[in-house]
């Protein structure tokens, strides 16, 4: 397991998300009520950077279009089935990793 830090767990409040860029990839973690949720950090609609978008309810929204996704499956709520890509996070010492490698 590659592990990778994202920050300390107190600079990430309940209702809040980060992005996170690792390699070529992009990732957003959220905050849902004390849970950490990774998925990734990009919208399949049409490229929205989902970590500038919003959490609330358990729900990420790109900020681009307003699509809407469930923070702990990646499942959107379009009739199409489109579904971000999840991964495992872990809380250290007060710091947040996710692997994503």
């Amino acid at each position: 397991m590659a592990l990778v830090k994202v920050k300390p767990l107190e600079e990430l409040s309940p209702g809040e998300l980060t992005e996170i860029k690792v390699g070529d990839g992009t990732y957003v973690v959220c905050n849902v009520d004390g849970n950490l949720y990774c998925l990734t950090g990009t919208c399949p609609h049409a490229g929205g950077p989902l970590g500038q978008g919003s959490c609330m309810a358990g729900v990420l929204v790109c900020p681009w279009h307003g699509w809407e996704f469930d923070c702990r499956t990646g499942v959107s709520d379009s009739s199409k089935g489109d579904k971000l890509d999840t991964f495992p996070v872990i809380l250290e010492d007060g710091i947040i990793l996710i692997d994503v490698q």
